[in-house]
């Protein structure tokens, strides 16, 4: 019965999945330099596709070629060390294993980055305090902030870390986490706070980030921006979200003549270099 039950559902969901988004077989691709020009360039993980993810190296890179936002993720050590690192786990970024919350700074410090052909770099793992003087107000640093045990403790030690370097006109904080995202509002109201999401079910009130949840705008008022996976978003979403006052960014795209074409307020992508330079 349980099976049956189970299989029913996933059929449903499957079907429901192909009604919902096969409309985006249908979406014209490609973005020409008319088009870029109205949507604003992100680089993800500093701009993954340029150097290794997250490194100090690659967020250089983000800002050289001209991303006005450089996006990167934030975990915290098991000694309270805010580190930038997309993965729970060190084994796909750098030469080591292990998990970062069950590991010091120190033990995390020995890693050695990897570049995008998995060879061992010089680099380490930066921590976040790193990035925020590397960046220094050059770009909007755009902090993800992972899903974590204590998001209360994670939310104060990154607020601490925007005010001690005076970051709070410069920095906006983004989660799938609800209760990140809910605890660094409580701390603080005037730093931007945008929402990641993987898809929202047509027609009912419910969404999927890191489970599914029940949504409504009223929940989310202090959010300003909603970030979708590009491939589970409709025109008609974005026009919904743009009435109710929110902007809508896209994550992970590459190039841009491959990205639906989509009345998006930005793009996050891993080749911020192609973006950019036909915005010249």
């Amino acid at each position: 019965m349980l099976y049956t039950v189970i299989l029913s559902l996933l059929v449903f969901l499957v079907v429901y999945m192909l009604f919902h988004f096969g409309t985006l077989f249908f979406v014209k691709r490609g973005y020409d330099s008319a088009a870029i020009q109205r949507v604003e360039v992100v680089a993800h993980r500093g701009g993954a596709g340029m150097a290794p993810e997250n490194s100090l190296s690659c967020i250089e890179k983000g800002i050289t070629v001209g991303a006005k936002i450089v996006e990167i993720d934030v975990r915290m050590t098991a000694d309270g060390v805010l580190v930038v690192c997309h993965d729970s786990s060190l084994r796909r970024t750098t030469d080591s294993r292990g998990k970062i919350e069950k590991k010091t700074f120190e033990e995390v410090r020995t890693a050695r980055l990897v570049d995008n052909d998995g060879q061992p770099t010089q680099e380490t793992v930066p921590t976040f305090s790193e990035v925020l003087e590397l960046v220094n107000g050059r770009c909007t640093l755009l902090i993800e902030v992972k899903p974590c045990d204590n998001p209360q403790e994670l939310s104060r030690k990154l607020l601490d870390e925007i005010l001690a370097h005076s970051a709070e006109s410069w920095v906006i904080v983004q989660s799938f986490s609800d209760d990140v995202l809910f605890a660094f509002h409580e701390l603080n109201q005037s730093i931007r706070i945008e929402k990641l999401f993987v898809f929202k079910f047509k027609m009912l009130p419910m969404v999927f980030d890191d489970s599914f949840t029940r949504f409504n705008y009223e929940k989310y008022s202090f959010v300003s921006s909603f970030n979708f996976y590009y491939g589970m978003l409709d025109k008609a979403l974005i026009d919904e979200i743009h009435a109710n006052g929110k902007e809508v960014r896209v994550w992970t795209i590459d190039a841009p003549e491959d990205t639906p074409l989509l009345p998006v307020d930005a793009v996050i992508t891993d080749r911020p270099d192609l973006w950019c330079r036909m915005k010249e």
